[in-house]
């Protein structure tokens, strides 16, 4: 049976406005390049070679971002009519009948899963779901999932409180599922997968299976959280890879890109193509400047992500911040913000 995945993207990514605002999550830049896209190329890689996008919010950013064929995947849209949650999402983005099986993601978390080891493990097992699986230190915040000695799903428990369960295994946000399935899940409302759609089926009986996913995986709904992914990639605690030449310890340049002779590089720094920082600049630690970008005489930025085209002018000081598409900043401090410009 041939594998289709359906991407969630409809989010409103709430927690980081202003930057999306009008931007859905997945659209954000990770060192430069939009999540989805290297999400969506990562799937080809597994060999997934039909793709349907689930949208609403920002969708007309992701239909013409991705408008133009792509060499090796059929990409399809579906727009939801109203918020549908996850459950009324697949039910919606699956369309009438389909046969194939479907690989569900959250497309607004990173992740480096191996996704054919996830598909090969729910063939062999004749699971009807399966689910993958993180560990995680304190699983309070999410929902912890029990499994048996063969890794058949036994119970879940939504934000255990201490002593409840053993578990540290929480839903990953990936999904195998077979088409019959979806009939478990109504038609035209809003419903969640993981609190009403996931516990019905094991009360009817339904083979449903955890894996435990061996990877890179973070949230990114939030600005600590995104600064923290970029970290995480600078350090090489996380295998996305850098592009542009090495200059230097940590120090990653693209094409085009200006150093004033007299600027500090305080590594691990990204700067992307046709970037400038200009005399006296100090960037870094764990900074990621996008193209097309200019640091002005005498700034300052440490734990910063800057998108393309924005400015931080002369004597700036930026921190723990991400600067969103053009944003210009003339003067002063900035700390702990995120700061929108256009797209």
């Amino acid at each position: 049976m041939s594998v289709r995945a359906i991407l969630l993207a409809g989010g409103l990514g709430t927690r980081l406005h202003p930057l999306t605002e009008h931007l859905p999550k997945p659209m954000i830049p990770v060192l430069g390049t939009p999540w989805l896209d290297r999400l969506v190329e990562s799937l080809v890689t597994h060999g997934i070679r039909e793709i349907t996008l689930s949208l609403r919010h920002g969708k007309d950013v992701v239909i013409e971002h991705f408008r133009e064929p792509r060499p090796g995947v059929n990409i399809q849209f579906a727009v939801e009519p109203k918020p549908l949650g996850t459950g009324g999402a697949i039910r919606f983005a699956a369309g009438k009948n389909p046969t194939e099986t479907l690989l569900v993601m959250n497309a607004d978390i990173v992740q480096t899963f191996a996704i054919s080891e996830l598909i090969r493990f729910h063939r062999e097992r004749n699971a009807q779901v399966t689910i993958g699986l993180i560990e995680v230190e304190d699983p309070s915040a999410y929902g912890a999932v029990e499994l048996t000695s063969d890794s058949r799903v036994r119970r879940f428990i939504e934000k255990p409180r201490p002593g409840e369960t053993e578990s540290r295994l929480v839903n990953a946000g990936i999904y195998v599922i077979d088409p019959g399935v979806l009939s478990f899940i109504p038609e035209g409302r809003e419903v969640s997968v993981e609190r009403e759609t996931f516990p019905t089926l094991l009360e009817a009986g339904v083979r449903v299976y955890g894996v435990r996913c061996q990877g890179y995986w973070k949230d990114i709904g939030t600005r600590s959280r995104y600064l923290e992914l970029h970290r995480d990639i600078l350090d090489g605690n996380c295998p996305i890879t850098a592009a542009g030449r090495v200059c230097g310890s940590s120090i990653w340049q693209g094409e085009g890109a200006e150093i004033s002779p007299s600027a500090l590089l305080i590594p691990p720094v990204f700067i992307g193509p046709g970037t400038v920082v200009e005399d006296g600049a100090r960037v870094g630690p764990w900074v990621v400047l996008g193209a097309h970008c200019r640091v002005g005489q005498g700034a300052r930025l440490s734990e910063v992500v800057v998108w393309d085209h924005a400015s931080v002018g002369a004597g700036v000081s930026v921190r723990r911040s991400v600067i969103g598409y053009g944003a210009r900043i003339g003067g002063g401090v900035v700390e702990d913000a995120m700061l929108a410009g256009w797209r």
